[in-house]
């Protein structure tokens, strides 16, 4: 395994990670109840759910956004934003990075979103049906719109090189941190803060996707209900949250003396173009960006150790990414430990991505891979090493995490430890 710079340019390596999804509301307690393999899955206490089909999710606890932000700034951001700034906070920290007028212009902030601000959209809905026009609020659209999170971090940041919203689906994290490892490996940028972020347990999004037939009906049993690649699954369960990182050049991390956390070595995004909803039936498209992600971190199959597969807990996308996990590690497959975290966090659409990248890092560093939890019945037709219910210690040096989306998005992103060119 080399640790030359990558073809496609510098490297580029994490120096910050910020996480809060139902598991807690930082990257230390979602490990801790990871490696348990404790689910933050309940029934949905957002809005009453009585008479929908699937009635449990993935909620963030306790969540004060006053105690992260100014009030008014708060009442100015939908919820997805304010988890974001909670997750930017941490990882701004954790990177001891410190943005002023003489290096704005060199960090980019790239945030993705599958869905944007829904919840302020529906609430702003009512209120038109409700008091007419005049009353709907004057930061309706700039709280709904899906770039709107990347533009407050932005401006909180004083961050002036590039800054948008990535909208690829579930994929929309990890396209997200891919690309703007892509802006700094071409120059444009020397540090960024990517990931995604979601809040999307509405009743309309619920009624939605349960339409979709997407959902598990499993709602009297809400922490059992994710369960990837168990015979038994039967959808998947919403969760909301944000992950964001901080990656920069491997120069720009060295001369300010970072603590580097991993290197980010390989990303692959391709597309299906089969259907709106359901994967590629050959599982091509996701070994497609599996083989991209290898390609760029100039690694072998056999270099990766250890798989977060996007592992949603649906019948299609399970089954399928164990073919397309076959395509690209053949034999090996067998011997690879693959885990699915959505397990445990519920599935958090543009979220998903970057909350598995930071969990990714995080099994590199501590040398543990978390569980698949709730695996209790084979399914023939996902027959690989899901590490089932319990964590596992491993010696990794190579770590890939998949995200697929609706709209045959596929992304797949490696890391691995951090190793000075010689």
């Amino acid at each position: 395994m080399s640790s030359s710079a990558s073809p496609a340019g510098r490297r580029v390596v994490v120096t910050g990670l910020g996480l809060i999804t139902a598991l807690g509301h930082n990257a230390q307690d979602n490990w801790s109840a990871l490696i348990a393999g404790r689910s933050g899955v309940r029934r949905i206490s957002l809005f009453d759910p009585t008479g929908y089909d699937s009635q449990v999710a993935g909620e963030v606890p306790d969540f004060d956004p006053s105690a992260y932000m100014d009030r008014k700034e708060a009442r100015r951001a939908d919820r997805l934003t304010q988890f974001a700034f909670v997750a930017a906070d941490e990882a701004m920290k954790q990177a001891d990075y410190t943005v002023d007028p003489s290096n704005g212009a060199d960090m980019a902030v790239i945030v993705g979103t599958a869905i944007g601000g829904i919840t302020t959209l529906m609430a702003e809905y009512d209120t038109l049906l409700a008091k007419g026009p005049a009353r709907v609020s004057p930061f309706l659209m700039p709280m709904m719109l899906s770039d709107m999170t990347s533009g407050q971090l932005s401006i909180r940041l004083g961050a002036k090189a590039a800054n948008y919203a990535l909208v690829s689906a579930c994929a929309s994290g990890a396209d997200s941190i891919g690309e703007a490892a892509n802006i700094i490996r071409r120059g444009d940028a020397e540090i960024a803060l990517a990931g995604g972020t979601e809040a999307a347990i509405t009743p309309i999004s619920m009624a939605g996707f349960a339409a979709a037939r997407a959902l598990t009906s499993r709602n009297d049993d809400p922490e059992r209900a994710s369960r990837p690649f168990d015979l038994t699954r039967d959808g998947f369960v919403m969760g909301e949250g944000a992950g964001l990182i901080v990656i920069e050049s491997e120069e720009h991390a060295l001369a300010r003396g970072a603590t580097i956390l991993a290197e980010l070595a390989g990303y692959g995004a391709t597309s299906d173009a089969f259907h709106i909803t359901q994967p590629d039936e050959n599982g091509e498209g996701a070994a497609r960006a599996m083989r991209k992600a290898l390609a760029m971190a100039g690694l072998d199959s056999d270099d990766i150790h250890y798989v977060n597969a996007h592992g949603t807990s649906t019948p299609m996308n399970d089954k399928l990414e164990t073919v397309a996990l076959k395509k690209v590690f053949g034999e090996y497959a067998y011997e690879l430990p693959i885990s699915s975290t959505k397990s445990m966090t519920g599935h958090l659409l543009g979220a998903a991505g970057s909350v598995e990248a930071a969990i990714s890092v995080m099994a590199l560093q501590n040398g543990i891979i978390p569980p698949t939890a709730n695996f209790e019945t084979a399914d023939p037709e996902c027959d690989l090493d899901y590490v089932p219910n319990a964590a596992r210690s491993a010696a990794l040096e190579a770590v890939m995490t998949n995200s697929l989306g609706f709209g045959g998005h596929n992304a797949s992103l490696i890391f691995r430890k951090y190793r000075p060119a010689p």
